[in-house]
């Protein structure tokens, strides 16, 4: 028997060895007679939401179906979110109020059983595509592995299910190349296989940019969309369905030649921003070292308008996309489309970005010039990112592996994390209980609206004196002179304090 587990309720269910829900799928679709049929594929950070999106699509046109594999790791998120819980959390009261809605309307449903498919109008792709990295500790990336045989898999199941008339949108993030040499072969031949027509099926590419946090349903229902089709027939019914969710009055949306094009453009903006990322490390090392702010230094730059995107300084990247999606596209280069160069700027910039942590515990230690044994350390903040609660890829997973490997007694808080799946630990999220157990090193490592601001400051002054290590820049000035009162407090790319 497997069981799977509820992260934030301990809840436990029995995964079911008969994957037959289609009671549950066409007592949904009796309710929903006049509505078309949206089936969503995966139920993560973006899946789960864009389920949200569509059924809450204006005109009220939509019921959607969300399905994701039956194992212990996904099975609690279907029985969770037809329960009434939805499972991610995030500073976004849209989330909960969209989710609220579509209950009451009876337009949404989670499911494991591929019968959905076949009932589908449009399947939208939203599940993992993964990268298996290598790297030394001279931060050469010495290789990395995208394999794409769970990602055919579900093309697969796609393909043995579908009407031969639906649409089929592509918003996984995916090397160049993938809907043309892979999504629309497999689809195609196994329409043929079940002796159905190929000429009929619709596939499109338009990818995600949902941005976890207070914008969460914004990123994407009220954002700029690229997209494309396989062929004219596909381009047409994808911007068709687009406008059906989209606030194009105000977000208009952009069409490229092809698939390859919509799919290039994603892990091309997003190679941009991890190579802007890594530029500022060595930036900030240099400040450090010549007793600068580097913020100040930024900030200032920044109000010429053709820089006005540098990044400033930082504990590290996270998150799904940035860490993997010029690896994505370099692997593209040179296995759909036979390069024999990699993208190799963008590769470097991915392996310096991966080890940011490790330089901020370098530069802790220098700083802290004591032995990190049996000292009690908190950090505030596992998430990649401020105000959300995902952890996948966290630069603060590498943090705590070196803070523990020098035998720290090492304690967690976060407001949106209560279990650390990546880490298998328990995190605190009350601040008050994380303060109390005052400790002798404490390490902002996620940018929390919850570790800004007055009271914030107040309550950090009301412990014992402690080391401070600002991973990410938080405080004002007036803020830091207020705590170094009491405080030792050093940050990265402050090289003048």
């Amino acid at each position: 028997m497997k069981l799977s587990t509820n992260p934030t309720t301990n809840k436990q269910y029995i995964v079911p060895d008969e994957l037959d829900d289609s009671d549950g799928i066409n007592r949904f679709l009796e309710s929903n007679r006049s509505r078309k049929i949206i089936v969503v594929q995966g139920l993560g950070f973006v899946g789960a939401v864009m389920c949200l999106v569509c059924a809450n699509a204006p005109g009220n046109n939509y019921a959607v179906i969300g399905i994701d594999l039956p194992d212990e790791n996904t099975y609690w998120k279907i029985r969770t979110l037809n329960e009434g819980v939805f499972p991610l959390t995030a500073e976004d009261p849209k989330i909960e109020q969209f989710y609220r809605e579509a209950l009451r309307k009876n337009v949404f449903y989670a499911t494991y059983d591929t019968y959905a498919y076949s009932v589908a109008d449009v399947i939208i792709v939203d599940i993992n595509l993964d990268v298996q990295k290598h790297s030394d500790p001279q931060m050469e990336l010495l290789g990395y592995d995208v394999d794409l045989s769970g990602f055919k898999k579900a093309m697969m199941t796609i393909g043995d299910n579908c009407k031969e008339s639906a649409l089929v949108l592509v918003e996984t993030t995916v090397p160049p190349g993938t809907c043309e040499k892979v999504v629309f072969p497999i689809l195609t031949e196994k329409l043929k296989l079940r002796g159905l027509s190929a000429e009929k099926l619709l596939l499109g590419h338009s990818y995600e940019r949902v941005m976890p946090g207070p914008q969460y349903i914004d990123s994407i229902q009220s954002f700029y969309r690229v997209y494309s089709g396989i062929d004219e027939r596909s381009a047409i019914a994808t911007e068709a369905f687009l406008r059906t969710i989209i606030r194009t009055d105000e977000y208009p949306l952009t069409r490229l030649g092809n698939t390859k094009a919509t799919e290039m453009a994603k892990v091309l903006e997003n190679s941009y921003r991890a190579m802007n990322i890594a530029f500022i490390v060595e930036w900030s090392r240099f400040a450090e070292e010549a007793g600068v702010n580097l913020y100040e230094v930024v900030r200032a730059i920044r109000m010429r308008p053709t820089h006005s995107n540098m990044m400033l300084p930082g504990v590290g990247v996270g998150g799904y996309c940035l860490t993997k999606d010029p690896l994505l596209a370099s692997w593209s280069r040179q296995n759909f489309f036979g390069s024999d160069s990699a993208l190799r700027q963008s590769e470097v910039a991915v392996a310096i970005n991966d080890k940011m942590p490790e330089f901020a515990f370098r530069h802790f230690n220098l700083q802290f010039k004591q032995s990190l044994k049996s000292k009690s350390v908190l950090f505030l903040g596992v998430s990649y990112r401020g105000d959300v609660g995902d952890t996948r890829y966290a630069p603060a997973a590498l943090l705590f592996d070196c803070f523990s490997s020098a035998e720290a007694k090492v304690t967690l808080h976060d407001p949106y994390v209560n279990f650390w799946e990546e880490k298998q630990l328990k995190v605190e999220t009350n601040l008050d209980v994380a303060l109390s157990c005052h400790p002798t090193v404490l390490i902002i490592s996620a940018g929390h609206s919850l570790y800004k601001g007055a009271q914030f400051v107040d309550a950090l002054l009301a412990l014992p004196p402690l080391f401070l290590y600002d991973t990410l820049g938080m405080f004002s000035e007036s803020e830091l002179s207020t705590l170094q009162r009491t405080h030792t407090v050093k940050s990265l790319g402050r090289g003048d304090i």
